[in-house]
């Protein structure tokens, strides 16, 4: 006889939505992989992590694998305190929350501000695990669409104030990720930026600032919103696993000590003590700046290739936002479901990520797919390119003659 287990309302709630990891497909073996938003290989320092573990266990011994763990992990607090200061953000020590990556700081935010009855506004499209999580504490959205130059805040500025007269919820928190954002690599411009922090202050929200692909710019990085947020509502989120390894799971949060106290009560994981000693061995002997740069000219020179080879390759019915960083073009196909022809692209040795999954209403996004450069070489680009034009040519083709 089975169990029955008495599950809360709000988990009953979640349940009702799709289960998480639904965009995932698997790959068939030698698929050329554009779907991947991962760090390229090669990039990934593992020797020279290899060497701070190394360093690190010879040092202190057994103190990194303890509980209460290892005394570098204070250094790496200042670390990230340092690199903040150096992109605009003075903070105090009691004002960043260390967590396990990025998406953990966005459950724990999610977890302690919103409730059933909050109303959560978001882009569209937005980053997937973002959407999942936020799904998991209510069903109340405000979805603003994106346009080559981000969120597009007049629009917003719009919907609050329909909400407004109509006595509607108003949102209690954006998320944004407006710098290379996930999926569509666009970056929001200056003067939306500064029009978003007054809407923020306007209408009484806080704005949830997802930083991870922030470090990865081909030229100038812009300003972060945090930077340009003199009343303390942006609620930076910042991460390494797109500039060092993803699976060392560092992630923070930067905001007021009177919501770092919260998210640090519920967040009972200890702090993963060999984790961040081990990041912070690694970190003590690696020119951060230098690093960064190495990534961003290897990522600049393959979004490039990807541009070039959707210009050789893709009909011409096919459009495509131009990033200024990150990992991400996102490309639409007029009059075809992507999702549908994802088996055929697999067919044909090629992957990418139906757009759809990147929206809470999926059919805004059937026309639309991800593609990622990051993750495999130049020459698997043009050729994951090039056989991914013959498969839309083919599906295009088929819509223009229904």
């Amino acid at each position: 006889m089975k169990t029955a287990f008495h599950f809360s309302k709000d988990i009953e709630m979640a349940f009702k939505n799709d289960p998480p990891g639904q965009w995932l497909s698997t790959l068939p073996p030698g698929c050329l992989r554009l779907s991947s938003g991962y760090p390229d290989p090669v990039l990934v320092p593992s020797k020279e992590i290899k060497l701070a573990v190394t360093r690190l266990l010879e040092e202190e011994g057994d103190l990194p694998l303890h509980y209460m763990g290892s005394p570098r992990i204070p250094q790496l607090k200042n670390f990230l305190q340092k690199r903040m200061a150096q992109r605009g953000v003075e903070l105090a020590f009691d004002e960043l929350l260390i967590t396990s990556g990025a998406c953990q700081a966005i459950d724990l935010i999610a977890r302690v501000l919103l409730d059933n009855e909050a109303v959560v506004a978001i882009e569209s499209p937005s980053y997937m695990e973002a959407l999942e999580i936020f799904q998991n504490y209510t069903p109340h959205y405000l979805t603003i669409p994106i346009d080559e130059n981000g969120l597009q805040t007049e629009l917003f500025a719009d919907m609050l104030k329909d909400r407004k007269e109509k006595g509607q919820p108003l949102p209690r928190l954006l998320y944004t990720i407006p710098t290379y954002q996930n999926p569509t690599g666009t970056t929001l411009s200056l003067e939306r930026r500064q029009h978003l922090l007054e809407l923020a202050e306007q209408y009484d929200f806080v704005i949830l600032e997802d930083d991870a692909y922030g470090e990865l710019g081909f030229q100038d990085v812009p300003h972060l919103l945090k930077a340009m947020d003199p009343t303390n509502r942006v609620l930076y989120v910042g991460s390494l696993s797109k500039v060092v390894a993803p699976g060392m799971r560092i992630g923070w949060v930067v905001a007021d000590k009177l919501l770092i106290e919260p998210l640090s009560w519920f967040k009972k994981d200890l702090d993963h003590p060999f984790d961040q000693a081990t990041m912070a061995s690694f970190l003590e002997v690696t020119d951060f700046d230098q690093h960064l740069h190495a990534l961003t000219n290897v990522y600049a020179s393959k979004c490039q290739t990807m541009l070039l080879a959707l210009e050789k390759f893709l009909p011409s019915e096919v459009s495509w936002f131009v990033p200024k960083g990150g990992y991400f073009v996102w490309v639409k196909v007029p009059g075809v479901d992507t999702s549908k022809i994802l088996a055929e692209a697999f067919d044909a040795g090629v992957s990418f990520v139906p757009g759809k999954y990147f929206f809470l209403e999926q059919q805004e996004g059937l026309e639309y797919m991800r593609l990622s450069f990051s993750y495999a070489t130049e020459e698997e680009i043009v050729k994951g390119v090039e056989l991914l034009g013959q498969v839309i040519g083919k599906n295009i083709a088929v819509a223009e003659n229904h």
